[in-house]
């Protein structure tokens, strides 16, 4: 990463080993080839957000808008999705509208819910994993920020464990909840009663960025630095 860069996010790509002077890139597939034919992998470090969102639409039509709001902030930003793989809810509105303006969608499934037949087969890759802990694994790894729009339990459980990830410094992603007409704002509360009652210090409290609109999301993930203090309070 470039010295005084202070997101996540990367535009380089990394290889993997000391490229010599005959080797050339082979463009768009990933490798470069060298004089003797062999081909080495090379790895494209590419933007990727990660949503969590709900297999459900909710009741408000405000929700489906702010998700395809997303899509167009993710794509003018040339930023590719993460999401959990389905064709349903908020989920299935957020990949379509990111694929129908152009724009680039992994899906993480587990195979149990891809047997339900709400796997969504036309995304620019689908991958099948074997669990809900290998999905949630997979998408941190391909992901540089993780955004949760309204969602139920399983959006809850998601974006609090990469949260909490972040927060024992297992990663200095950034991480944050897109607002759409107070739907967090209970939660929100109820991690400031957290602070309040001194379960959780202000400076991670503040790690989990909060905006309701998706450009001013995007732009505190660009400026997002994590502090450097440890979990425990009382023991610093």
């Amino acid at each position: 990463m470039p010295a005084g860069q202070k997101s996540g996010f990367v535009r380089l790509t990394d290889i993997f080993h000391e490229r010599m002077p005959w080797e050339v890139p082979v463009q768009g597939l990933g490798f470069i080839a060298s004089r003797e034919g062999r081909f080495h992998r090379v790895r494209e470090i590419v933007q990727r957000i990660c949503v969590f969102t709900g297999s459900s639409v909710g009741t408000r039509s405000d929700y489906a808008l702010a998700a395809r709001s997303l899509a167009r902030e993710l794509v003018s930003r040339e930023l590719g999705l993460v999401y959990g793989g389905a064709n349903v809810g908020l989920m299935g509105i957020l990949a379509n509208a990111v694929l129908d303006l152009g724009g680039h969608v992994i899906g993480v499934i587990p195979e149990s819910l891809a047997a339900e037949e709400v796997a969504h087969e036309q995304l620019s890759e689908l991958r099948i994993v074997n669990s809900m802990h290998e999905r949630k694994a997979q998408m941190a790894e391909l992901s540089s920020g993780f955004i949760a729009l309204p969602g139920g339990v399983g959006t809850l459980e998601e974006i609090f464990e990469i949260f909490t990830w972040a927060q024992l410094g297992l990663h200095r992603k950034p991480c944050g909840l897109l607002d759409v007409q107070g739907y967090f704002d209970l939660l929100i509360a109820f991690l400031d009663h957290g602070v309040n009652e001194r379960f959780l210090k202000p400076e991670h409290r503040g790690m989990l960025l909060v905006e309701q609109d998706p450009g001013r999301l995007l732009d505190a993930f660009n400026a997002y630095t994590p502090p450097d203090l440890g979990k425990w309070i009382g023991r610093d």
